[in-house]
């Protein structure tokens, strides 16, 4: 039985990653967030301990993260590589070494064509911070996986295909179901993509943007 910490963890795709990993595993999980009562459902579960908390305090964090033996991240925002480094500073300070995190398509200057150049304008203000969290990650000597979705989606499906750093990034768009199911797969077998970065699209959703913009 591992117990998964997951940060940002009032996040859509981070919730359904809780609930997937409740209903098909006995893992414990520590979910971190912000105004933790957003999550009382979750109070009386034996299995679930919510902590309130700003990632930024990288001691709070750490103590947080103690009895953890995989770190999921779910953050986002302009400021993520500084979060990105709270949370490095904080695996290091407790030893940990398993690292799961959500990036965006972009991060690597992968999407090729039209496609690219509108992300690059669409999610501008994003796209350093992005850049710099995956530099820290992969500097950081940690084994890490980061999952780059394309567009999200809240389609009920799991349908998706994955390419690799190497390739050009596929596909306009993904559902959240299915990142969270990727995410799954890869927190419960944590001996696989170690050191990867995956890219994760609906396939046959290519084009200049995504079908709903």
């Amino acid at each position: 039985m591992a117990k998964i910490m997951i940060i940002g963890a009032y996040g859509k795709t981070a919730q359904l990653l809780t609930e997937k990993l409740l209903q098909e595993t006995d893992d414990e999980l520590i979910l971190f967030l912000r105004n933790a009562q957003r999550l009382n459902k979750y109070t009386d579960n034996s299995r679930i301990q919510l902590v309130d908390g700003d990632v930024l305090n990288t001691d709070m964090l750490a103590q947080s993260m103690q009895n953890a033996t995989i770190i999921y991240s779910n953050l986002g925002g302009v400021d993520l590589d500084d979060q990105i480094q709270s949370v490095i500073k904080a695996m290091q300070q407790t030893d940990k070494n398993r690292f799961v995190y959500i990036s965006s398509l972009g991060a690597h200057h992968e999407v090729p064509g039209k496609y690219g150049e509108w992300n690059e304008q669409a999610i501008a203000a994003y796209l350093p911070g992005f850049r710099k969290s995956a530099k820290l990650v992969s500097n950081s000597g940690m084994k890490y996986t980061e999952i780059r979705p394309a567009w999200l989606t809240d389609n009920d499906e799991v349908n998706y295909e994955t390419t690799q750093l190497n390739e050009p990034f596929k596909g306009t768009e993904v559902s959240r179901k299915s990142v969270a199911d990727f995410a799954f797969k890869v927190i419960t077998h944590p001996e696989t993509h170690v050191n990867e970065s995956v890219g994760l699209n609906k396939p046959n959703t290519d084009g200049d943007k995504p079908s709903w913009m």
